[in-house]
């Protein structure tokens, strides 16, 4: 059975991500830093046997060191990094607050490597799927208006480390991949973003699920369209 780990599973395109993997008939460990309010979750749970609900913040070490327990002696099949953080808007040069920064690479960047290293064994034993989900706005290439300091920097350091993955654990039958998962209408997105959560979800799981071992280490968006660094 595909054993699926899906952080910020309670909403958006981790919720609808949620659901598709459920609906292949794969088993799926929701991550979500408060299970007793996921309602959705707690919904699918009265139809989906294979579904289980892990308490997880992605920023403190010691609810990772509790995951990698809980699932260890798995082999993981696929691990979707989908827990994210924009921080404040409008942050301009001379306006970067360092607190609200340092949070966004412990959400957006650390916390998810310090997860693949709680469950390294299991993605080894599976040879599975790192994907990180991430935004074109920390590319370089893309970035033709500025500012979002703290957004970008913490984005840009998250491609980083998926490329890092990529060749480390390469001799061990793991990819790793950055995808883009679009402009979406999510509590992150608003309300005037391009596309819905399972239009999303639909591209992203198709890009996981069709990726090859020569597209480890890209970056790319949910339609499967390689994106610059």
């Amino acid at each position: 059975m595909t054993q699926v780990v899906i952080t910020g599973a309670n909403r958006g395109i981790g919720l609808a991500l949620t659901k598709l993997y459920l609906d292949a008939g794969c088993d799926v460990a929701a991550c979500c830093r408060t299970p007793d309010e996921a309602t959705a979750l707690h919904a699918m749970m009265e139809i989906h046997e294979g579904l289980e609900l892990f308490e997880l913040d992605i920023s403190a070490n010691d609810a990772i060191a509790s995951l990698g327990d809980a699932l260890a002696e798995r082999p993981i099949h696929r691990l979707i990094n989908n827990a994210g953080y924009y921080g404040p808007k409008g942050v301009m040069l001379g306006n970067t607050p360092q607190d609200e920064w340092q949070a966004l690479f412990a959400i957006n960047c650390i916390g998810p490597l310090k997860l693949v290293e709680a469950l390294t064994e299991g993605l080894c034993q599976g040879q599975g799927i790192i994907a990180n989900l991430t935004s074109k706005m920390g590319s370089m290439t893309d970035n033709s208006s500025g500012g979002a300091y703290l957004y970008r920097s913490a984005k840009a350091a998250q491609n980083a480390v998926t490329r890092s993955l990529a060749i480390d654990l390469a001799p061990h039958g793991v990819k790793a991949v950055a995808l883009h998962p679009g402009w979406v209408k999510t509590a992150m997105g608003g309300p005037n973003a391009l596309i819905d959560t399972e239009t999303s979800a639909a591209g992203l799981y198709r890009v996981i699920e069709e990726l090859t071992s020569a597209q480890s280490g890209g970056f790319f968006d949910y339609q499967g369209n390689k994106i610059p660094w």
